[in-house]
């Protein structure tokens, strides 16, 4: 089968990344990530990594660490790439960017900074399916469809319910798992989900347990 043009290869990952820490940013691989760049360090690395390949890791900052002045935040020691797929300039100098969620990572050792951005040598090896798609795997896809819905009446949102009775499968959990508030320790179990199932397996689980918490943005605490 012939390669789309911009279709990414696993040996063509690369050996380092500049990444950007943000708590309760989630980005899978397939998943598809809006970032809005302001800061003068983000807006660097996100020139630097246009003129190179494009890509990014997301990954998030431990939390509840105390850090003395001028410290830096321990990385959680997995993320994910994302490609810059699209990209506009704003009047005020600011770029909306989206992220296109290539490959998870493991960090191998935090590098040297580049022009105040956080760098990190990579270890994909470990997550090479995740570029193969996302594999066999069945969900229990009326539970969580139940869950849904009782999250969005209990919160009064609102869902294209006919949309996403199209939506396949991966498609579904990973918006859920993406767009969903759960706290930064759920979000990376989400990450570290070994497929499909086991991650629809953990939304399924997180939905219920907010709705039963009654807190949208708290799952558990």
């Amino acid at each position: 089968m012939r390669a789309a043009p911009f279709e990414s290869r696993f040996h063509d990952l690369p050996a380092s990344l500049p990444v950007f820490p943000l708590p309760g940013a989630l980005l899978l691989p397939r998943g598809r990530m809006p970032l809005n760049i302001f800061e003068p360090r983000y807006l660097a690395m996100f020139e630097d990594a246009l003129a190179a390949n494009r890509l990014i890791g997301m990954i998030q900052p431990k939390p509840g660490e105390s850090l003395e002045p001028g410290a830096v935040p321990a990385l959680y020691p997995t993320g994910c790439a994302g490609r810059i797929v699209s990209f506009a300039e704003t009047d005020d100098g600011r770029y909306l960017v989206a992220l296109a969620g290539l490959c998870r990572f493991n960090v191998a050792r935090e590098l040297p900074p580049g022009r105040g951005y956080r760098r990190v040598a990579t270890d994909f090896v470990p997550f090479e399916r995740d570029m193969a798609g996302p594999g066999d795997g069945a969900i229990e896809r009326p539970r969580l469809v139940n869950a849904l819905k009782d999250y969005v009446a209990h919160f009064g949102l609102s869902v294209d319910w006919d949309n996403l009775k199209k939506t396949d499968d991966e498609r579904l959990v990973t918006a859920l798992a993406m767009l969903c508030p759960f706290t930064p320790e759920e979000k990376q179990a989400l990450l570290l989900a070994d497929d499909l199932t086991e991650r629809a397996r953990i939304v399924t689980a997180l939905i219920e347990m907010s709705v039963a918490a009654g807190d949208a943005s708290a799952v558990r605490h």
